[in-house]
């Protein structure tokens, strides 16, 4: 079993969300990828709180899904 770790420090209030409303966690990022210069994007911010975003890569239009059980599909 997997455990997601989190980091108090490491909360951030969504962008679109209104005054007062609740914090999301973010997970600590993983040994390396930050020393790394990877980018690390939250897929859950991606989708703007729902479960699909629209991703473009050179005029080609990609679909991002979140499903129910929590895991991501990338299709074309």
């Amino acid at each position: 079993m997997q455990r997601r770790m989190t980091d108090p420090q490491s909360t951030l209030r969504h962008p679109d969300a209104p005054n007062g409303s609740a914090e999301r966690q973010t997970p600590r990022a993983l040994p390396g990828c930050m020393q790394s210069g990877t980018p690390l994007h939250e897929a859950r911010l991606l989708t703007g709180g729902g479960s699909v975003a629209h991703i473009t890569l050179d005029e080609q239009l990609y679909v991002l899904r979140i499903t129910r059980a929590g895991k991501l599909i990338l299709t074309k």
